[in-house]
């Protein structure tokens, strides 16, 4: 087939596409998409309602295994540390899964653009519960942890693909109402992890925080893969960059651990840490580099550039890390200012989490029906950054710090949906993994580094080294700090916090506005009849 014969056909078979993608295809970059990136085979038939719902309560099981197994196991590490008598080597329990998750994000997204969706998700779930099993079997800690980074790889590969099959079946003005279903699994997950976690821990064995993983994940792929077949195929052949993917890996992994390591095992400022920050910098400026040279680069640079990625990819980060931090460090506020119990410390949690999902679902709504649809979002992220401003100003009684914490994540949870679905709506179809797996990359990278910096801000305002989270936490420690000392080291955290929101806000005011295809009205899937 000649020049002129193919592109005749490409544009004959553009003809053939419905009019919200072929709306979507002309007015895409010519530097992101080309004519030969277009899909090469027409959706099928739009799949029914029914179909939708049970590809969506598939997906939802599956991203509510990658969900429990980041809060389940945490309640769990005292006992899994006096059995295996190794109380030194707990924190990389935890530690192993989120640096393979981490890592493993952008790869899984770019590779279900290469290979599909049906593949990627199967060999993530497979390898979830090929590293759930040996964890559950693990004789000592040493294995527990190498199986905790298989199962991590698994894990991290769930979140961008479940995205990106969302965004295949489910159009863009429509997603964001689907985003909000996705919100709430992730805060039952969070609700739910450390109670199921501590039953099991201490009622039957540890070991079923693991072996659990299996019946959910069977449920999943029960349900799943039969209607993969109806899902729309976007994804396009093509050599996969494995240089890059590992140079991007490897910079991701050094910079976790200097965020794991630092201000704890060794000073912000020893040799150990300076060193392993030089060494992920020289390792992304390589993927960097590499990237502009590469003819198919593992994560292209021009789709992070633009009117959309940049903002969205801020502005959701600094959400997700807002949130994080806060939810790792408030048990501290909780107990040493109101002299609340651990477990009623995690209780106190529970607006945060809740609410914040109120506020993605109505910005998923608004999505459907708004022509201008981030000014929730930018309204949403301003009324958090006022509330967190509040915070900082005065010290309210526990009933008006739960009230206000909730209206900051009422505003916080709006920024989700219409980040989310701005990227994914502003690549070609056959790039919604990559951007996906960016996305959740970059984001956890953010969560990671808030996490870190709010405990540097405790402990510079406290002036001691006092154990601030996660497994070391120090009950007799925290008491043992004035409630006053407390409230003013605080003030500069919920500061960070504002500041966090501010920029987001800023960053979808900066944000281009693309119109979302899809109708401009909608009746979202009922999830239960």
């Amino acid at each position: 087939m000649n020049k002129f014969e193919r592109q005749s056909r490409q544009s004959a078979d553009a003809q053939t596409l419905p009019d919200d993608i072929a709306e979507e295809l002309s007015r895409l970059p010519t530097e992101v998409l080309s004519v030969d990136d277009a899909p090469s085979i027409a959706p099928p038939a739009p799949l029914t309602s029914d179909e939708v719902r049970t590809i969506v309560i598939s997906l939802m099981l599956t991203m509510f295994l990658a969900a429990l197994d980041q809060t389940i196991v945490a309640t769990a590490l005292p006992t899994i540390g006096r059995q295996f008598n190794d109380v030194s080597n707990l924190s990389w329990v935890i530690t192993a899964y989120l640096l393979a998750s981490t890592a493993v994000a952008p790869v899984f997204g770019t590779l279900s653009d290469i290979y599909g969706r049906r593949v990627m998700i199967i060999i993530s779930l497979s390898l979830f519960v090929a590293g759930s099993v040996l964890c559950a079997v693990a004789p000592n800690m040493p294995m527990l942890i190498l199986a905790r980074g298989l199962q991590g790889l698994g894990g991290g590969g769930i979140m961008p693909v479940v995205q990106t099959v969302i965004s295949d079946v489910v159009s863009p003005r429509e997603r964001g109402q689907y985003q909000a279903y996705f919100s709430s699994v992730w805060m039952v997950g969070g609700i739910l992890g450390p109670v199921i976690g501590g039953v099991f821990a201490e009622h039957l064995h540890w070991s079923m925080i693991f072996w659990i993983n299996l019946p959910l994940a069977a449920a999943a792929i029960a349900m799943l893969l039969p209607k993969m077949k109806k899902i729309p195929v976007f994804h396009r052949k093509r050599k996969v960059d494995w240089l890059g993917g590992v140079l991007l890996m490897a910079s991701a992994v050094v910079f976790m651990l200097v965020l794991t390591w630092g201000g704890t095992r060794y000073p912000w400022l020893s040799p150990t840490v300076l060193s392993m920050v030089g060494g992920a910098v020289a390792l992304a400026v390589t993927f960097v580099w590499h990237a502009r040279r590469a003819d198919e680069p593992f994560l292209p640079l021009p789709l992070l550039g633009g009117k959309v990625a940049p903002f969205a990819l801020t502005a959701g980060g600094c959400g997700l890390g807002a949130i994080t931090g806060l939810t790792v460090q408030l048990p501290l506020y909780y107990e040493a200012v109101y002299h609340l119990s651990a477990s009623e410390a995690g209780l106190a949690l529970i607006p945060l989490a809740a609410v914040s999902t109120c506020g993605a679902a109505i910005a998923g709504r608004t999505m459907a029906r708004a022509k201008h649809y981030k000014r929730v979002a930018i309204i949403g992220t301003s009324w958090a950054a006022i509330c967190a401003l509040g915070l900082t100003l005065t010290t309210l009684p526990l009933w008006g710090l739960l009230t206000l914490m909730a209206a900051f994540a009422l505003g916080l949870g709006t920024t989700f949906p219409v980040c989310v679905v701005s990227l994914q709506n502003s690549v070609a179809r056959p790039q919604v993994g990559t951007i996906t797996g960016a996305m959740n990359f970059f984001r956890s990278l953010m969560s990671s580094f808030t996490v870190a910096a709010f405990a540097a801000i405790l402990l510079i305002a406290l002036g001691a080294d006092v154990p601030l989270a996660g497994e070391h936490h120090a009950v007799g420690a925290v008491n043992a700090i004035p409630a006053d000392d407390m409230r003013h080291a605080f003030r500069y955290v919920f500061g960070a916090a504002t500041a966090l929101m501010t920029t987001a806000a800023l960053c979808l005011i900066a944000m281009e506005e693309r119109p979302l295809a899809g109708p401009s009205t909608t009746q979202p899937v009922e999830m239960a009849e």
